[in-house]
């Protein structure tokens, strides 16, 4: 009885494997098709050629496409807190830099906001893109150091967080060069405001 269970138990830990491989591998096709398209050119059909299954399948992982870009942007939020792990910034300017360099790149930010707003996505899809949020912000304090134990401290990191959304977007359309700042100017400008003014 013992060996059948266990065998049982394989099969189940191998199956779950393989749809993680599977669901990875079509999100790697996802970014792809998003960065040479855009993100609100995405779509299943186009994802699914991209990684070479049957479009049928890619429904097994993704109810639709607003889960999918959901999970584009829960996947930048994540790739964003390994980063500032990974990094050695201190301030809060420098954290907002090392966030915006990997959010900015796929522009599923922007996307995900349409897909949050129009209420495209299943609520599982929405809980892991809230919850990769909170872990992205997170580390974008422990890594500027800005304290958070008060509600006002904490505002204070979600401004930071709107702020490197509202710099993602107006870096990838061009519209900071096109007023005449630069991202860093502005990350600057932001964390000196949070400063406490000396008497």
């Amino acid at each position: 009885m013992m060996l059948m269970s266990e065998a049982i138990s394989r099969r189940i830990e191998r199956k779950t494997r393989q749809r993680a491989a599977n669901r990875t591998s079509i999100l790697e096709a996802a970014k792809r098709v998003a960065l040479r398209e855009g993100t609100g050119a995405l779509s299943l059909r186009a994802v699914a050629a991209e990684a070479g299954y049957a479009p049928a399948s890619v429904y097994e992982y993704f109810r639709n496409r607003g889960e999918m870009v959901l999970a584009l942007a829960a996947d930048d939020f994540a790739s964003a807190s390994r980063a500032l792990r990974e990094s050695d910034r201190r301030s809060l300017a420098e954290a907002a830099q090392t966030t915006l360099d990997v959010v900015r790149q796929s522009g599923a930010l922007a996307a995900a906001a349409s897909v949050l707003e129009a209420g495209e996505a299943p609520p599982e899809a929405e809980r892991l893109f809230n919850g990769k949020l909170i872990a992205m912000l997170t580390g974008l304090a422990d890594a500027s150091g800005s304290p958070r134990a008060t509600r006002g401290e904490q505002a204070d990191v979600v401004l930071a967080g709107a702020l490197i959304a509202g710099l993602a977007l107006l870096g990838r359309t061009g519209r900071a060069k096109a007023l005449g700042f630069e991202e860093r100017e502005l990350l600057e400008r932001f964390q000196a405001r949070l400063e406490p003014k000396l008497p």
